[in-house]
């Protein structure tokens, strides 16, 4: 770490996959020794061991929507930070429905933790130190070491009928000491998200491609036992609640950022190659353009 911001891409992988190599999408960002853990994807503990980090001191969390693939790893952090330990709170941030989720998964986890601490091994029962907290738009956390705001972006504005409206997805911009970090976290090309993005040193993106999602569907049987309207569904949630290579250097572009960093990545049936992708958002942005691997630092 160079300044008092380290930011590390833990997991790259967008989902529902078990992506061979890559954990599913989660971030660490340091600042100034304190923990922010972005995102909890399948994976996210296995690569915080990896980077070095003791997940006692995971103390704030930030959730940007509740797709599983942002969240599957979330009980196994909790958990193992609850059995090294950890008995200061810990606190974690989202949109509307995030204290049902830890709450959710604290019950899921404890009859283990009963368990243990009928072991003898631990004393504090685990709802005493997870905390969900369900967050609006605006500034939702500062501190001395950060201040985070958000916007409702557009990953789920395809919605119809009673799910219109219901669910909530954000943005977030991260202002550090040394530097402005904005996620995008799963979302279609948004002016609000361009907005949050306005003058940051890293974008760090969701990356996706429709044709790629659609063919890991047909090699790996999903698509030949979906019905017609299945299938229509999740190509409209695949073009309408994401953004294309194009979008993402346009919005790159239009909100003058200086690094994008390329995540949450559609597996690829026939290459494991991804800076064709680059290539193409470099058509639409001039600054520096980097695809994302698990561990990565920046």
């Amino acid at each position: 770490m160079t300044g008092p911001s380290s930011l590390i891409i833990l997991g790259t992988a967008a989902g529902p996959t078990s992506t061979p190599g890559r954990a599913q999408t989660s971030h660490l960002l340091t600042v100034n020794g304190t923990y922010y853990v972005v995102d909890a994807g399948d994976g996210v503990a296995r690569r915080m061991a990896r980077a070095g980090a003791d997940v006692r001191k995971v103390g704030i969390i930030f959730l940007t929507h509740h797709h599983d693939d942002h969240t599957a790893g979330l009980g196994t952090l909790m958990s193992l930070a609850w059995d090294a330990q950890r008995t200061e709170p810990i606190n974690v941030y989202g949109p509307p429905r995030t204290k049902e989720l830890v709450d959710a998964t604290v019950r899921y986890c404890s009859i283990s933790a009963d368990i243990r601490i009928a072991d003898g091994g631990r004393t504090v029962p685990m709802d005493k130190v997870f905390f969900g907290h369900d967050v609006g738009i605006g500034e939702v956390y500062k501190d001395d070491n950060i201040r985070v705001s958000a916007i409702e972006n557009t990953h789920f504005s395809f919605h119809q009928g009673d799910a219109a409206g219901r669910y909530k997805s954000y943005s977030y911009r991260f202002e550090t000491p040394d530097r402005v970090i904005t996620f995008t976290g799963d979302t279609g090309f948004s002016a609000a998200v361009t907005e949050l993005a306005q003058d940051a040193d890293i974008l760090v993106t969701e990356t996706s491609s429709c044709d790629e999602r659609r063919n890991m569907m047909i090699k790996d049987g999903r698509w030949e036992v979906m019905s017609t309207a299945e299938q229509e569904g999740i190509m409209r949630q695949a073009t309408m609640g994401h953004m294309d290579l194009k979008n993402i250097g346009t919005l790159a572009t239009q909100a003058g950022v200086k690094k994008v960093v390329l995540s949450h990545l559609t597996e690829r049936v026939e290459s494991a190659d991804y800076e064709p992708w680059a290539e193409e958002v470099r058509k639409h942005f001039s600054g520096e353009v980097v695809v994302a691997e698990d561990l990565m630092e920046f």
